[in-house]
C-alpha cells in the first residue's frame, strides 16, 4: 500500500494534469478585476450577427424547403410566400428591436413575458425558450449533416450520428472557452456562405431576366386555374398552410434580444443594428430561395434538400475548359450551408445557457446555472444543453423533419407571448406616452402573425410530433414550479430569522478596538448583512464563550451571469459587500470585540476563498475559519442539487491546507 505521502504525490500530479489539459482545451483563467474584460468578451455589431444572426440567416436552408414543399403543384404561390416570408421577417424583427430599448439588459422573450404579463407566463415563456434553444443545436446541427450527406450519397448515412455528435462535442468545447473566441473561429464559415449565395441569388434572377414576361404568365395561369379548381378560400388555406409550415424561417429572430448581454457598449445600438443586419439578410436569402425554387422548376428528390436541387438546377451544368466547375460551386455551396448550420448552433450555445441564468436568478432553475466559469462563462448551462441536444438527437434519430415539427411550436409561443406582452404595457401606458397606439401597433400586426402561426403549427403539427415539444415543455414548467416553491419556502425561513435579529438590542455607542493577531480569532464567512450571518456570528459566541478576541468577516462577491453586464455594475457590487461587511464590524464593536473585514472578488468561490484564507492566517496564525450551511429537517436527495454543497467543500479544501474550519448548521423547517 502506498504511504499518505505517495499518495499525495500521486494526487498532485494528476491534478496538475488536469489543470494543464483544462488550459488546453479551454484557455486561461480571466480576471473579473481586469477593468478591460468587458471589453474583451464582449461583440461588435457584425460579430453579433454572425454569433446569433446565423441561426436566423441559417434558417433559409429549411425554412423555404418547408414551405414550397407544402404548395405542391401550386407552385405559383412561391411569389406571394416570399412576399409575405419577408413581410413578416421585418414585422417581427422591428417588434424585436422595440423590446430590446425597453429591455437593455436582454432576456428577452422570458423576461418581457416576467414582467409585463407576470413570472407564470414568465416561465411558459423561458421554458419554451429552453427546450427551443436544444432544438436550435439539433435542428441545425441535423440539417447541416443532412446537405453534407446530399451530395455524398447513401453509403455514408450510418455515420450521420458520430458527425452530428463529434460536431456538439467541438461546439461545447469551442463555447466554454468563451462566446467571442467561439464566435472568431466560426466567422470564415459565415463569410462563405454570404459570398456563395450571392452569387446564387444574383445569378439565379439575372440569368431569367428575359423570361420575365413567360414567368409572369406561368404565374397567372397557375392562379386562375387554381381559382376555378379550389376557389379562392382553397387557395388561401394551402398558401396558410405551407406560411405555417415554413415558420422555421424565423426561428432565430428573438436571439439578439437575448443576448444583449455579451454585446459591445452603446448595447442597445448594437443589438439594433445586429437585428437590422440579420432581418434584411434572412429576407432577401429566404425570400429569394422561394422565388429561385419557382423560376428554375425545382421539385423534390428523394434523398436531397430542396436547396441541393436548386443548385443543382442553377450550376450543375457550368463547365470551363471541360473543367466541371459547377459541380464544385454546388458542393461548396452545401458545404457553406451545412458549416453555416453549425455556426448557428451557436444561437443555442449562446443564449439557451442566458436563459437558463436569467430563470436561476429568479429561482425558477438551481441558482448553480448563474454561476461562471474562470473564463466567464456559463459552464454548467453549455453542458447541460449540449448533452440535451445529444440526447434528443439519438430519440428523433437526428431526422431533421421530426426536429423541425418539434421546433417552431415553442417559437412562436414565445413570439405570442412577448407580443402580448408589449402589447399590453402600451395598452396600461397610453396616457404616460400621446403617441402609444403608433407603438402598439407593430406588436398587434405582430401578435395577429405569430398567434395565426401558432394555431396552425398546432393544428398541424401536433399529431406528427408537435405534441412531443408540448408534453416537454410542460413537464419543464412543472419542475420550475416545483423549484420556486422550495426556494420560497426556505427564502421564508431565512426572512423570519432576519426579522428576529434585525432588532437585537445593541449599544448605541461603541468602542472600536484593534485587532491583536496573537490572540484568538473567528474568521466567519458571511454574504450581506442579514440574520443569516448574524445567527453564525452569535452562535460562535455561545459555542466559545469569552474565547475569540478577535473577528473578522470574511465575504467573497461571486460574479455570476447577472452580475456580468460592465465594469459600473461591478463596482457597485463590491461597494455594497464592503458595506455590508462594515455593518458586521460596527455590529462586534458594539458587543465589545475587536473586529475587521476581508473581501475578495472572483467566479469560483472555492479557489477565492482559499486565497483569502491563506492571508489570514499568515496575519493571524490563531484563526479559526466558520462558515454556515443550511440544514434541512427532512434530507431529501434533490436538497444538494438545489444547494450547492459550498460549506463542506470548503472545509475539506481548508483541511487539507492544514487549517481549522467549523460548519455552523442553520436549521430550516419545511412544512410538508
Amino acid at each position: 500500500m502506498d504511504s499518505p505521502e505517495e499518495q499525495n504525490t500521486s494526487t498532485s500530479i494528476v491534478d496538475v494534469l488536469s489543470e494543464r489539459l483544462k488550459r488546453i482545451l479551454l484557455g486561461a483563467p480571466r480576471s473579473v478585476k481586469d477593468p478591460t474584460v468587458f471589453h474583451k468578451i464582449s461583440l461588435i455589431a457584425f460579430l453579433a450577427w454572425v454569433g446569433l444572426g446565423a441561426d436566423g440567416l441559417s434558417s433559409s436552408a429549411y425554412g423555404p424547403d418547408e414551405a414550397f414543399r407544402a404548395v405542391g403543384a401550386h407552385s405559383y404561390l412561391a411569389i406571394g410566400l416570399a412576399l409575405a416570408t419577408a413581410f413578416t421577417v421585418f414585422i417581427i424583427s422591428y417588434a424585436y428591436s422595440r423590446i430590446i430599448e425597453h429591455f437593455p439588459f436582454g432576456g428577452g422573450g422570458y423576461v418581457v413575458a416576467s414582467r409585463l404579463l407576470g413570472p407564470k407566463f414568465g416561465v411558459v415563456s423561458g421554458s419554451a425558450l429552453l427546450v427551443d434553444y436544444v432544438l436550435t443545436i439539433s435542428v441545425s446541427i441535423a440539417s447541416g449533416v443532412d446537405q453534407v450527406f446530399s451530395f455524398l450519397g447513401p453509403s455514408v448515412a450510418p455515420l450521420k450520428m458520430t458527425v452530428v455528435v463529434s460536431v456538439i462535442l467541438i461546439l461545447t468545447i469551442l463555447n466554454l472557452r468563451g462566446v467571442k473566441e467561439s464566435v472568431t473561429v466560426l466567422m470564415p464559415i459565415f463569410l462563405l456562405f454570404l459570398l456563395v449565395h450571392s452569387v446564387l441569388l444574383i445569378g439565379g434572377f439575372t440569368s431569367h431576366i428575359f423570361e420575365a414576361g413567360r414567368v409572369i404568365d406561368d404565374i397567372h395561369g397557375g392562379f386562375q386555374n387554381g381559382l376555378q379548381t379550389l376557389g379562392m378560400m382553397g387557395m388561401f388555406a394551402i398558401f396558410l398552410r405551407a406560411y405555417s409550415m415554413g415558420a422555421g424561417t424565423y426561428t432565430g429572430i428573438e436571439a439578439v434580444s437575448n443576448g444583449i448581454q455579451i454585446m459591445r457598449e452603446p448595447k442597445v445600438a448594437t443589438a439594433r443594428r445586429t437585428m437590422i443586419y440579420m432581418a434584411v439578410s434572412l429576407a432577401i436569402t429566404a425570400g429569394g430561395i422561394l422565388v429561385l425554387y419557382l423560376l428554375y422548376r425545382v421539385v423534390p428528390v428523394e434523398g436531397k434538400t430542396m436547396n441541393a436541387v436548386l443548385l443543382e438546377n442553377f450550376a450543375g451544368q457550368w463547365n470551363f475548359g471541360g473543367i466541371p466547375i459547377g459541380r464544385t460551386f454546388v458542393i461548396t455551396t452545401l458545404i457553406a450551408e451545412a458549416a453555416l448550420l453549425f455556426v448557428a448552433a451557436q444561437t443555442g450555445f449562446i443564449d439557451g445557457p442566458r436563459v437558463m441564468s436569467n430563470m436561476a436568478l429568479d429561482s425558477w432553475l438551481p441558482h448553480r446555472f448563474s454561476s461562471l466559469s474562470d473564463r466567464l462563462t456559463m459552464q454548467n448551462g453549455v453542458i447541460l444543453i449540449s448533452g440535451a441536444a445529444i440526447l434528443i438527437l439519438y430519440i428523433t434519430h437526428g431526422d431533421t423533419a421530426t426536429l423541425v415539427l418539434m421546433y417552431s411550436i415553442n417559437v412562436f409561443l414565445t413570439f405570442s407571448l412577448s407580443q402580448m406582452g408589449m402589447s399590453r404595457y402600451w395598452i396600461q401606458n397610453r396616457k404616460r406616452y400621446p403617441d402609444w397606439s403608433r407603438h402598439i401597433s407593430i406588436h398587434l400586426i405582430g401578435l395577429v402573425l405569430c398567434v395565426a402561426i401558432l394555431i396552425v403549427n398546432i393544428y398541424e403539427k401536433l399529431g406528427q410530433g408537435g405534441w412531443i415539444t408540448m408534453v416537454v415543455t410542460s413537464v419543464l414548467v412543472g419542475f420550475c414550479l416545483l423549484i420556486k416553491r422550495h426556494y420560497v419556502r426556505v427564502r421564508a425561513n431565512l426572512n423570519r430569522l432576519d426579522e428576529i435579529l434585525s432588532d437585537i438590542p445593541l449599544p448605541e455607542t461603541s468602542e472600536v478596538l484593534p485587532v491583536d493577531p496573537r490572540a484568538p480569532t473567528a474568521a466567519l464567512f458571511v454574504n450581506s448583512f442579514s440574520g443569516l450571518g448574524i445567527h453564525s456570528f452569535l452562535n460562535i459566541q455561545r459555542q466559545f464563550p469569552s474565547h475569540f478576541k478577535n473577528f473578522i468577516f470574511i465575504s467573497v462577491n461571486v460574479v455570476d451571469a447577472g452580475s456580468l453586464k460592465g465594469l459600473n455594475d461591478m463596482n457597485e457590487a463590491l461597494k455594497q459587500t464592503e458595506e455590508g461587511l462594515q455593518k458586521y464590524v460596527r455590529m462586534a464593536n458594539k458587543l465589545g470585540f475587536a473586529a475587521t473585514f476581508r473581501m475578495g472578488v472572483g467566479t469560483e468561490i472555492i479557489d477565492e476563498a482559499a486565497k483569502i484564507t491563506q492571508n489570514v492566517h499568515k496575519e493571524f496564525p490563531q484563526a479559526v475559519f466558520f462558515t454556515s450551511k443550511l440544514v434541512f429537517q427532512k434530507e431529501r436527495w434533490y436538497q444538494r442539487f438545489l444547494h450547492n454543497e459550498t460549506a463542506n467543500q470548503l472545509q475539506r479544501k481548508l483541511q487539507f491546507d492544514g487549517l481549522n474550519m467549523m460548519v455552523l448548521p442553520i436549521r430550516v423547517f419545511e412544512k410538508s
